[in-house]
């Protein structure tokens, strides 16, 4: 059986899932707010900035892997 991906968060992020925010910094999401469509919060994982948000709808954050983050981080310390 296939799910149905949510119209208002297609890649399906949830809390504990790192993505990619509007931004470029891979983020762990903290928080998935579906008050007010579906607005995504977390910590980066390059610089610890928070909150970091992000409407799953319009923002198009994406998902990204461990590794990926791994090698963002040693591209930009060179």
């Amino acid at each position: 059986m296939s799910e149905t991906p949510d119209p208002g968060n297609p890649n399906g992020i949830q809390v504990g899932d790192i993505y990619e925010d509007c931004s470029f910094h891979p983020v762990l999401c903290t928080a998935v707010d579906e008050v007010a469509g579906i607005v995504l919060s977390g910590v980066s994982l390059i610089d610890g900035s928070f909150p970091r948000s992000c409407d799953a709808l319009h923002c198009g954050p994406i998902r990204i892997r461990v590794e990926d983050v791994m090698t963002i981080k040693q591209d930009l310390e060179g």
